[in-house]
């Protein structure tokens, strides 16, 4: 069944994640989705310093967006934040650095920034595919602890400022490759089974779909959507993936087209229209599960991964985490 799920997933791939695929998809786009001005709407945007995340950031600051980027590296963000405002001549650009693997971390980021700022859009795309099995300092997988639950924590934490917010809205940057992957919560951080990288990094991709799908159901208010860039010419595609790369350099999407969706999905009119938890390409709601793959999970599977990340995620919380909001 694997040999199967790969096989048909490369095939989809070839035909749709790729410059060709995008090229495609994108004769059917609406010009005026995108047309829109979003000045004193706020927007935090994780692994905004490269890739699909600066491209995103960049066109959101053209339309006079007030950009928030959450980096690991100081001194990359601000060279990002350099080039965004020169691009965009727009100066509401702002770095915080953070780290998504440091769930205590997280939350302090969080309590802060929403006695702090208000926040209209968050756009969860930072992630990592390590190779090797690495741990954090707190003895967490180092790709479940960037990939899932460092935005499991920085969105549950962000849930109340973005609840008073106009037009509320999360998008989560997944991938493809969560489509070979059924939802497996009996060792979420592979410390029984051998250690995949590529296999770790689209389970997370696929919990990340999960999240999506439950945290659209629990809070009505927000507008929540899960998304794949395609495979898409980025820093950490060339740093993961390097075989990948080399093999698939010629048919990549840039990092613009990669970021079309999540642009889309962010500032659209008509984004918004969606129904909350759909999980889209090239502007367009797909299904989350290839045709006779066996990739569907169970309510209870669902529940348990909520479960077991809500346990982590309050293990890490700060006992001072006590601050009372204050709504700009």
């Amino acid at each position: 069944m694997s040999l199967f799920r790969n096989t048909v997933w490369f095939l989809k791939g070839l035909r749709e994640y790729t410059k060709g695929g995008y090229e495609a998809a994108s004769k059917r786009f609406v010009a005026s989705d995108l047309e829109v001005n979003v000045a004193g709407r706020s927007f935090m945007i994780t692994g905004g310093n490269s890739g699909i995340g600066k491209a995103v950031a960049t066109d959101i600051a053209k339309k006079g967006g007030t950009i928030h980027l959450v980096c690991r590296n100081k001194d990359r963000a601000e060279e990002a934040k350099k080039e965004i405002v020169q691009e965009s001549g727009n100066e509401n650009v702002f770095v915080h650095v953070l780290d998504m693997s440091n769930p205590k971390g997280i939350w302090e980021f969080a309590d802060k920034f929403k006695i702090e700022h208000g926040l209209n859009v968050l756009i969860n795309n930072a992630g990592c595919m390590v190779n090797q099995r690495e741990q954090t300092e707190d003895g967490l997988e180092k790709n479940f602890a960037t990939n899932t639950l460092g935005m499991y924590i920085l969105t549950t934490a962000l849930i109340p400022v973005l609840e008073e917010a106009e037009d509320p809205r999360v998008v989560n940057v997944s991938s493809g490759g969560m489509l070979v992957q059924k939802l497996d919560v009996s060792d979420l951080q592979f410390e029984k089974k051998n250690f995949d990288g590529t296999m770790a990094y689209a389970q997370n991709k696929r919990q990340q779909i999960v999240l999506t799908e439950r945290w659209a159901k629990l809070y009505k208010r927000i507008h929540f959507s899960v998304m794949h860039p395609g495979w898409a010419d980025t820093p950490a595609v060339r740093l993961s993936m390097p075989d990948f790369h080399q093999k698939m350099k010629n048919k990549l999407r840039t990092e613009a087209q990669g970021a079309d969706t999540a642009l889309w999905l962010a500032v659209s009119p008509a984004a918004s229209k969606q129904a909350s938890g759909l999980f889209f390409q090239d502007r367009t709601s797909v299904a989350t599960h290839l045709p006779l793959a066996w990739t569907y999970s169970s309510e209870g599977d669902e529940e348990k991964l909520i479960q077991l990340l809500e346990e982590l995620a309050q293990r890490f919380k700060p006992q001072a985490n006590q601050v009372k909001q204050v709504v700009p």
